[in-house]
């Protein structure tokens, strides 16, 4: 992986959609895990939806599941986020991020910020009630 760039984000309505990309570009990126991250003014990042690229593996957190999707797009080497029903408290900067996988452990790590070697730029999203 060599550069990472997210796109999709802006202000929305509550229980609107919003749909966040992430081009990578760089070679590996079929062995990598990805995950999209989320970061409010003042509190920590945190993670929201991880996916083990090679199979299709998805995490997500309590926060958001069964409203947010993870997917990935092997051939365009691109991470996408599929954000329905938003509820204000889904506002913050989204990011990015992968590293090499290992797939044995990446399930009790995929939320945790240091486990990733490379992160994008980051996408605002707010979501107003």
């Amino acid at each position: 992986v060599e550069r990472m760039v997210e796109s999709g984000g802006g202000s929305v309505q509550a229980g609107e959609s919003l749909t966040l990309s992430c081009a990578v570009s760089g070679y590996g990126y079929y062995s990598t895990c990805m995950a999209w991250f989320r970061q409010a003014p003042g509190k920590e990042r945190e993670g929201v939806a991880g996916i083990v690229n090679s199979v299709g593996i998805t995490y997500y957190s309590d926060s958001v599941k069964g409203r947010f999707t993870i997917s990935q797009d092997n051939a365009k080497n691109t991470l996408y986020l599929q954000m329905n029903s938003l509820k204000p408290e889904d506002t913050g900067m989204y990011y990015c991020a992968a590293t090499t996988c290992n797939r044995l452990t990446y399930g009790a790590t995929w939320y945790v910020s240091s486990t990733f070697n490379y992160w994008g730029q980051g996408t605002q999203v707010t979501v107003s009630s």
